[in-house]
This record gives C-alpha cells, structure tokens and sequence, in this order.
C-alpha cells in the first residue's frame, strides 16, 4: 500500500510544476490540480478507496488537468490573435485619419473603437503625456507586443518633426507583412499539430479494435497493475509529445 500513497505524493508535486506560459500561472495551476492528491491518499490509507482506483483516478485527473492547460492555451493564443488583429486595424484607422487632416487626439478617438485598449494611450495624449511610453505600455499584453512599432514610429515622428501619417502609414505596412507571414507559418504548423493529434487519438482506435476481437483492453488498462502501468506511461508519452510539438510551433513562431 506504500507505493500507490508514493505515486499520489509524486503526482502532486509534478503537477504543481507542469509545464505553462509564466511561473506564476505554472505554480497555480499546479497546485489547484494537486489538490485532490491529499484526499484520495487519505481514502486509501483508511482503506475507503482500492489503490488501484486511486492510481487510476491520479492518472485520469493528471491527463484531464493537462487536456484542461492545452484548451487554455489555445483560447489564450486565439484572444491574443485577435487581439494583434485589431492592433493593426486600429493603426491602420489611425494613418487614414491622419492623412486627411485630423490632429492625432481625434485620430486616437477613431483608433479606440477599433481597438479599445488604446483608452489609456488616448489619455496621455489628451493630458499631454508620453504618449510613446503608453503605447509600450500596451506592449506588455498578450497580442499587443508590436504596439512598440507603433510607440517608434510615433516618436521618431516626434523627435524629427516628421509627419505622424507617412510615419505611423509605415508602422501598418510592416505590422500587415508580419500578420501575413505569422498566418503562413500558421497554415505550415496546422498540418504537423493535426497529424500529432491524430497520433495522440490512435491509442482509442486500437482500445475499439481490440474489444471487437474479442479482448478486454480496457480492463488490462484499469484493473491490473501493470495495465494501470501501461496506461500512465502511455500517457505521459502522449502529453509529453504534445507538449515538444507546441514547443516547437512556439520557437517557429517567434
């Protein structure tokens, strides 16, 4: 009985350092999917619980917690996509307005409700302040890393007496060459993303087939131990390719 309460403690503290974007979101995330650990090692130790349903609840919450990270993932990368989306539209607004005369102020009033994180950046140029240290400022936000383009376009306009339009008109061309390659190395990335998912969803395949011939895989998997075996290493092999796959399409990206 000590070997499935080791597995339970190993669980937790993997967990409380798998792997996401920041250290903050890693250590949080962790200990909010180790925190069923303790519980189900005190069902076992007070014999409430078969240890090998134990091992298989860890597995199972183990995979579903990570499937769980990938899904908030992906949902963070579309809202920062859209986000860089609107970035550029908003840029775009404004060198258009410039153009036809508008002073920067009502320029960045348009530019708002295109992209509504510019409120700040509106108000520094209404007060009179920085208004290229407000636009790194937004560059510190997920999908809003190239608003430093826009704050150097705006300053060197600034510092050289530059026109703002031609200046800013020259920030949207570089940003729209940008969106245009990032959604051709998209594209590229689909293809290897949907063959490792297929892989991944292989293993069910084989799990269907083998009950049509007749076999149990699924009670080798979750009634014996060295299907229980089997089944977490199995699993592990499959979160860890997923995981070097979007580390991978991260390194290309950048």
């Amino acid at each position: 009985m000590t070997w499935p309460v080791a597995l339970l403690a190993g669980a937790a503290v993997l967990l409380c350092f798998s792997p996401s974007p920041t250290l903050v979101r890693r250590r949080a995330e962790g200990l909010v999917l180790a925190a069923p650990a303790p519980v189900l090692a005190v069902l076992l130790v007070a014999g409430r619980l078969p240890a090998r349903r134990v091992v298989l609840l860890v597995v199972v919450l183990a995979s579903l917690a990570d499937l769980a990270r990938r899904f908030r993932r992906r949902r963070r990368g579309a809202l920062a996509d859209r986000r860089a989306e609107q970035l550029l539209e908003a840029c775009e607004a404004m060198a258009a307005d410039l153009k036809a005369g508008l002073p920067p102020v009502r320029a960045l009033e348009g530019a708002v409700a295109t992209w509504p994180d510019l409120a700040p950046v509106l108000r520094a140029a209404q007060w009179g302040a920085d208004v290229p240290e407000a636009l790194r400022a937004l560059a510190g936000t997920p999908g809003g890393e190239q608003a430093r383009v826009v704050a150097a376009a705006w300053q060197v306009a600034h510092r050289t007496g530059a026109g703002l339009a031609p200046a800013l008109s020259l920030a949207a061309r570089s940003l729209r060459e940008e969106r245009a390659t990032a959604a051709i190395v998209a594209t590229e990335l689909a293809g290897a993303r949907a063959t490792a998912t297929l892989l991944a969803l292989l293993p069910l395949g084989l799990l269907v087939l083998g009950s049509e011939a007749g076999g149990n895989p699924a009670g080798f998997l979750t009634e014996s131990s060295a299907g229980l075996a089997c089944l977490a290493l199995g699993l592990l092999l499959i979160h860890a390719g997923l995981a070097w796959i979007d580390v991978i399409a991260d390194g290309i990206g950048r």
